[in-house]
């Protein structure tokens, strides 16, 4: 199985890409195919170019989004890796999903209504947040996210959503325990999921 694995954190060395490169190996151990796509370290350019809009004069994806639809063509699985600030996604991560999760490759047209192309396709996303994760879940914070990404762009796509898990009170000087904790649960919820 190939997966796709796309993790939104500008620091190389934080709690987001520790998960992201546990799952990496977690999933290779396996015996999938994992491509990483760390989007700050590819520079992903996140802003929507008004050619990009459906309907617009001249319409059709970017170079740099056809380039990166045709590694992800093959993807079986999807893994979204990235923190909540300000209770929401990166804005890399969302320009991401609007650029090349978009038309023609998310969903195309149909008769009535738009059609998924990601039919038979899986999502599990990785979160985190610096508020404790009862916190994020009280204040519908966690909610949210899950709205976005399993209800709404997962259904969008076809997507079948394998699961979402949120690691809360990722602060700076965490103890080390915590961290491999949670790094356990990221190598067993792939076990589980592949």
């Amino acid at each position: 199985m190939k997966i796709a694995l796309i993790a939104a954190h500008p620091d190389p060395e934080s709690f987001t890409l520790s998960v992201a490169r546990t799952a990496r190996e977690a999933a290779r151990a396996r015996g999938h195919s994992v491509e990483l796509r760390d989007l700050y370290a590819m520079d992903f350019e996140p802003r929507l170019k008004a050619t990009e809009i459906v309907g617009r004069p001249g319409f059709g994806p970017a170079p740099d989004v056809s380039a990166e639809r045709t590694r992800l063509a093959d993807a079986d699985a999807f893994i979204f890796v990235y923190p909540f600030w300000i209770n929401a996604a990166p804005a890399i991560l969302k320009g991401y999903i609007d650029r090349v999760f978009g038309f023609g490759f998310a969903f195309g047209p149909g008769p009535g209504a738009n059609t998924p192309l990601l039919a038979g396709k899986k999502l599990l996303s990785f979160t985190s947040s610096g508020a404790p994760a009862d916190w994020a879940e009280r204040t519908g914070a966690l909610n949210a996210e899950r709205t976005i990404f399993e209800n709404h762009i997962a259904a969008l796509a076809g997507l079948t959503v394998l699961d979402h898990i949120h690691f809360g009170g990722i602060v700076p000087g965490i103890r080390s325990d915590v961290v491999m904790g949670h790094l356990e649960t990221a190598r067993a919820t792939i076990a589980v999921h592949f």
